[in-house]
């Protein structure tokens, strides 16, 4: 088994950060996790049995069955005072880490960001469609009030996520007073707003003709009301004062194609909201980091720049 340390020196771009967690897609997971919750989680429902890791096939790597929703930590040996917590994809019914959430925390780590990240409650597994919700809020909390322990600098703690992870990292930054939980302690007096936000692939509508997702079945069931696929649309939850955000989506996605970020950064710019947008010709669905072969592959160096140059009030 590698080593951690090695691993940090010896990997130098996204490339082979990505080949080292298919090669072992749990090789690289970091012993130090964080629970979310003292003793039970909020919220009705749940999983009887241990978690499970997906075996051949699309959830290869995939983590489902949850009951303990944690942080994984991510330290650069040379923090540049940002953090990020990354939310994988897998339609609220598994969390894609083999080539979603894994790969990205070790090539942000590799550039220096304290990166967590989330393992949270799936409906699928049986837990109320608050869950994730509950889970990411309170991770956020935490993060923002554990920062200084970290070395992060208290306005530049962002979230990313991927595909129904982009849809709980969007609703995370765009709703972050909604109260999903009654507050515990002290974590909870500190706010969930992320300082910035990056969406890839994410589900963003659960209205027509954009309601095919799993996303949306899990959430909200097959016949739900108009008023419930606004509730949970991220386009709809838009607001003048959301964190800046930038999207990511591929012309030729069929499960989350382009018209769901075009959808929502319209509602951002309408807002107000500093938001940037990219379209890549080619790369389907959940392409993780993408491969050098790809433009797409362009996407975390493009996501670099545009953190490094930001300015934040």
């Amino acid at each position: 088994m590698l080593a951690r340390r090695s691993f940090l020196r010896g990997a130098t771009s996204a490339a082979s950060a990505l080949a080292l967690v298919q090669a072992h897609p749990l090789v690289a997971c970091p012993c130090e996790e964080i629970l979310l919750w003292p003793g039970k989680p909020p919220g009705t429902g749940g999983p009887t049995g241990p978690e499970k890791i997906g075996g051949p096939g699309k959830g290869y790597g995939a983590v489902s069955n949850i009951s303990t929703p944690r942080l994984r930590v991510y330290r650069p040996n040379l923090s540049n005072g940002r953090a990020v917590m990354v939310c994988g994809g897998g339609g609220y019914y598994r969390i894609q880490l083999w080539k979603e959430s894994t790969p990205a925390a070790q090539w942000l780590q590799l550039r220096g960001y304290t990166v967590f990240e989330l393992i949270y409650r799936l409906p699928n597994d049986g837990w109320e469609p608050a869950a994730p919700f509950m889970d990411a809020q309170r991770a956020m909390k935490i993060i923002r009030s554990r920062a200084a322990g970290f070395g992060i600098e208290s306005d530049r703690i962002g979230v990313m996520g991927m595909s129904a992870g982009g849809h709980l990292a969007g609703y995370t930054a765009l709703r972050p007073d909604h109260a999903f939980y009654a507050g515990r302690d002290t974590y909870d007096e500190a706010s969930a707003r992320p300082d910035f936000a990056a969406l890839l692939f994410p589900v963003v509508s659960l209205r027509k003709p954009l309601d095919t997702t799993r996303t949306r079945r899990e959430l909200i069931g097959t016949n739900p009301t108009r008023a419930q696929e606004d509730a949970w649309s991220l386009d709809t939850q838009a607001h003048t004062g959301a964190p800046p955000m930038i999207l990511f989506s591929s012309a030729d996605d069929p499960i989350a194609p382009p018209a769901h970020n075009i959808a929502l950064f319209e509602a951002l710019r309408a807002n107000d909201v500093p938001a940037e947008l990219h379209i890549f010709e080619s790369g389907g669905h959940g392409w993780g980091l993408g491969t050098s072969a790809e433009i797409l592959g362009q996407w975390p160096e493009i996501f670099d720049a545009w953190i490094s140059r930001r300015t934040f009030a």
